[in-house]
């Protein structure tokens, strides 16, 4: 590969980018990816990364496979992975790219100029190290192996070694300059008139060299020299004398005729009028301003030599550093909670069969709430399929069973897997879906101006209108605030349009009789079953069981029988 080929590296997907979805921030919120991203890094930017990515959705089950293949590469080997950690760690300016799309009519100075060297240093340290890292032989994924050959490309290509070497010749140069000289013309009250930079020195002046020879003179008269002779090499030329070019003029002059560090700050003088006032108030600043004239030639020669690599090399390591930075933040993640006996397992995409979208999720488990437990023997996992036969559940079970945690949890099945990640299950295997759409209650400030009705009505119809045939809706007690003969009404054309349209969907619901007619609807009625009263969170295909729900209202607020009057039932 060439460095004139910019075609772009990427670590999610392959070749040419594809058309994506985004989720919205409620279906983020909905699913918890907000929260999970909490988890993974305290870095604010990290957590936009992860999101940006999470929520991101294209039914393509090549980029989701590509994904998967890098991330098994980076979770399996944990020493490749603590050496990029500790890369990025070190480099973490190249995830605020932009110091070198300085607008070319902008001036540098000096310090723009040190910062600059420090960054193309660092520059140079990234590519050398990805290269040995990308070089381990356990490898395996196309992302990674492609990511090695474009840096390997740039590692060892010839301007690269020269932009090195000019970089290092530059940088000796810079970090040798200890001192500067200058001359300065006084007046009879001692002020000063004007001055000029003598010499740029490679050692520091001393007590005993000519810093107390400069006291010795000013303190006895007669050792008070009688002209301006200096012994070192120095060309002084007052800054009032008039003149049709300007001292700084001539300097600019002399260094575009061509490049020669050495010369520029060793033996060229340049001068300044002190201003009228304040005689002394603008030497420092004259100082700081000769010396970024004489350094600015220096940082167009970088920025020259560089030309050929901004766009390419630093713009594309800039963009695989929070890739990079992605993946890992997982890896370290998922790793952690495997010691806590957490299970995870790698994602297996599969394409539709007979234009239905399949799913096979053995032992899957919700990652949000399990991270929020103390230990993983609290997890309980679950068995889901979506086949031509299991397109829409509906899902009902006694109150805090467990439907909103199953519901949520089959929609991170989806984000995770699509977004390269382990899942949390035994077995995964899916159809990726091109959206994910959630219809969870809303919050009541939302809710003001339509109604809880209508608004429920508003945002269903935007999801069935955006939703395909690939993709995943989740429905979670859809169309239960207002009297249950309006809602079932509501819900029973709800379920039937989507049955029509394909999508495949969970639609948890306290509607027992809209699941007792399932079957009607062409679609499979599931509950969260309990075992003698207590609720196991274990989803089973079967009729609903009546009035589980209201029972169990009824007890939370203490209004059955026995607890209002204190009596058994006749």
């Amino acid at each position: 590969m060439s460095m004139d080929n910019k075609t772009a590296v990427s670590l999610l997907f392959h070749g040419t980018e594809p058309a994506y979805k985004v989720l919205s921030d409620t279906t983020v919120h909905d699913l918890g990816i907000d929260t999970i991203t909490t988890q993974i890094t305290s870095d604010p930017k990290e957590q936009q990364m992860i999101i940006r990515v999470l929520s991101r959705f294209t039914a393509d089950p090549e980029v989701a496979g590509y994904r998967q293949d890098i991330f098994d590469d980076i979770y399996n080997l944990p020493q490749m992975r603590e050496k990029l950690l500790d890369l990025m760690n070190q480099i973490d300016y190249l995830k605020d790219y932009g110091t070198w799309r300085k607008s070319a009519e902008e001036k540098p100075g000096l310090w723009d100029l040190m910062h600059r060297l420090d960054e193309l240093k660092s520059f140079i340290t990234c590519v050398e190290s990805l290269h040995d890292c990308l070089s381990d032989p356990g490898i395996k994924s196309q992302g990674l192996k492609d990511m090695l050959s474009y840096i390997d490309t740039l590692y060892t290509d010839a301007s690269f070694a020269q932009m090195k070497k000019d970089i290092e010749n530059i940088s000796v140069d810079a970090n040798s300059i200890q001192s500067v000289t200058i001359g300065i013309n006084v007046n009879s009250r001692f002020e000063a008139e004007s001055l000029g930079l003598i010499s740029v020195n490679a050692k520091s002046f001393k007590k005993s060299g000519i810093v107390s020879n400069f006291a010795d003179a000013v303190a006895a008269k007669d050792k008070l020299n009688k002209d301006t002779a200096w012994d070192g090499d120095m060309r002084y030329e007052p800054a009032d004398t008039p003149s049709t070019e300007g001292a700084l003029d001539k300097i600019n002059a002399t260094l575009t005729e061509g490049i020669n560090y050495s010369s520029v700050i060793g033996n060229k003088s340049t001068l300044s009028k002190v201003p009228d006032g304040d005689s002394t108030s603008g030497s420092t600043f004259y100082l700081s301003n000769v010396a970024s004239k004489m350094m600015s030639h220096l940082v167009k020669k970088l920025r020259s030599v560089l030309s050929a690599y901004s766009d390419i090399s630093i713009v594309t390591i800039s963009k695989l550093i929070p890739e990079l930075t992605y993946y890992i933040n997982f890896a370290e993640f998922i790793s952690a909670a495997k010691k806590k006996g957490m299970h995870f397992c790698k994602a297996q995409p599969v394409p539709a069969q007979n234009d239905v979208c399949m799913m096979n999720a053995k032992g899957f488990y919700n990652l949000k709430l399990a991270s929020s437990l103390a230990s993983s023997d609290e997890v309980v996992d679950n068995d889901l399929i979506y086949d031509d036969t299991h397109v829409i559940y509906l899902l009902t079970g006694a109150n805090r069973g467990g439907k909103t945690t199953l519901t949520q949890a089959v929609g991170l099945l989806y984000a995770l897997a699509q977004g390269g990640i382990y899942v949390p299950a035994d077995a995964f295997e899916y159809t990726p879906a091109d959206m994910i759409f959630t219809h969870f209650p809303a919050d009541e400030d939302k809710t003001m101006d339509l109604g809880r009705l209508g608004e429920e009505c508003v945002r269903f119809k935007e999801i069935f209108d955006g939703a395909t045939g690939e993709s995943l809706v989740l429905l979670n007690e859809s169309f239960s605030t207002t009297s249950f003969e309006e809602g079932y009404y509501i819900a029973v054309d709800a379920v039937r349009a989507l049955r029509l349209k394909g999508s495949r969907t969970i639609y948890n619901t306290h509607m027992h009789k809209l699941a007792e007619n399932a079957a009607e609807f062409n679609v499979s009625s599931v509950v969260m079953a309990s075992e003698e009263g207590k609720r196991s969170y274990k989803v089973v295909e079967k009729a609903p069981e009546g009035s589980s729900y209201a029972r169990d209202i009824a007890a939370k607020y203490g209004v059955t029988y026995e607890m209002l009057t204190g009596e058994e039932k006749a």
